[in-house]
């Protein structure tokens, strides 16, 4: 089982923003985005960031997907 941030990307879309500007938002680096971008883990600190940012909860942003 595998983690897609698929919903994130299209959130970002929806709310016209740039991966950039979710970095600045929740001080996340460019290192992290870059993760976040090729599906590999993260801390559970850095979502809590990006969803304290957003306004938005777990489901929103991500989800386990079968491989």
């Amino acid at each position: 089982m595998t983690v897609s941030y698929k919903k994130l990307w299209k959130l970002l879309i929806d709310r016209d923003l740039k991966k950039k500007d979710l970095e600045a938002m929740a001080q996340v680096s460019h290192y992290t985005m870059n993760k976040l971008t090729h599906g590999d883990n993260v801390t559970t600190d850095v979502l809590g960031r990006i969803c304290k940012a957003l306004d938005c909860s777990l489901d929103d942003i991500m989800e386990f997907v079968d491989e």
